[in-house]
């Protein structure tokens, strides 16, 4: 078990990355309310004639429901069907919000500096009757006979729908596939189609953005790969790569052991992976009583010089299932002495 001030340490240590999400998010929020830069248009402008939709269809309270609410239930799902570890809820959770966090500030800093008129902003503008472009130069805002849908008819790019989705279902995706050990080089259809599904939900959200003239295709693009990027920079802010043998399970803490003996270590899985005897561990070190750990390294590394504290990351020969995996926390076909990198990096 945890002491109580051990678990106090831990708190503390990731509570810089906590204030620096919260405050990321309230940027978010509040540059929806700043007036923005607002580009010149021109009226005989074809793909700006679009009909306005009143009633969209993904409102802004369906996209928070799909892009936070559905991964941050449907992870801790798969927690407890896999690895069963309230670390990894917490870098689950902290991942997912960061990257939201990230993806929501980017887009709306572009939205209010672009200010590109969205497909529909004639329809909004309502100009006056016979307005034309000048002679040389391009129409502004001040034909407009309406004002109050004018502020958001020039945020269209990116798309804000379509960044969101793929940073909310886009993180889904990767943990998915870092649990499924979806890279392992053995090739499993079924697999690939389970952590490729929520890409498919946040496509559908980008796609329905041009289907109400929100957006052009390039809002979209570049939205879809906005969020897709920054997701997976979140995820590997907390978890190993991809096609780590260790894939399916979370970074350790950012703080040192408290002693060499493994007490108060925190329980990253259900149970404690069976990891190397200690005549074992002596043997692959090559010196007598030394203990070891694995970093995200070729080279293995003394205990006493381990800075973060690694559970269980030397790898055993054959575990077998992913069942196996997920309770042993041991990757697949290992081997003492390998130098695959087989363990999360601190």
């Amino acid at each position: 078990m945890i002491s109580p001030l051990r678990r106090r340490k831990l708190i503390f240590s990731y509570l810089p990355d906590w204030i620096i999400t919260i405050v990321l998010a309230a940027i978010f929020f509040s540059l929806d309310k700043v007036e923005g830069y607002r580009r010149e248009f021109s009226v005989s402008d074809t793909s700006l004639r679009h009909t306005h939709a009143v009633h969209e269809r993904v409102p802004n309270w369906a996209l928070y429901i799909i892009c936070f609410v559905a991964p941050f239930l449907i992870m801790p799902v798969v927690n407890l069907l896999t690895i069963r570890s309230w670390w990894d809820f917490h870098n689950g959770s902290l991942g997912l919000i960061l990257g939201l966090a990230l993806t929501g500030s980017i887009t709306q800093f572009t939205k209010i500096t672009v200010g590109r008129p969205r497909p529909d902003l004639i329809d909004r503008c309502q100009p006056i009757n016979g307005s034309v472009d000048p002679t040389y130069g391009l129409s502004t805002d001040a034909i407009c006979t309406r004002t109050d849908l004018l502020n958001d008819g020039f945020r269209s790019f990116p798309s804000g729908h379509s960044s969101m989705s793929f940073a909310g279902l886009g993180f889904l995706a990767y943990y998915l596939a870092g649990k499924l050990h979806l890279f392992d080089e053995r090739g499993h259809a079924g697999k690939a189609w389970l952590a490729l599904t929520p890409f498919a939900g946040a496509a559908l959200v980008a796609i329905s953005r041009t289907m109400d003239y929100r957006h052009h295709w390039q809002d979209v693009l570049v939205g879809s790969i906005l969020g897709t990027v920054m997701s997976y920079f979140s995820y590997r802010q907390y978890y190993p790569d991809l096609a780590s043998e260790l894939s399916h399970r979370p970074y350790s803490p950012r703080i040192k052991r408290e002693d060499d003996r493994h007490e108060g270590v925190l329980p990253l899985h259900h149970r404690s992976p069976s990891g190397l005897s200690e005549n074992h561990s002596q043997i692959a070190n090559g010196r007598p009583g030394h203990s070891m750990v694995r970093r995200y390294t070729d080279e293995p590394i003394p205990v006493d010089d381990a800075n973060y504290e690694l559970e269980g990351t030397v790898r055993r020969p054959d575990p077998g299932s992913l069942e196996e995996i997920w309770r042993d926390g041991e990757p697949e076909h290992g081997r003492v002495g390998s130098s695959s990198r087989d363990a999360s990096q601190p």
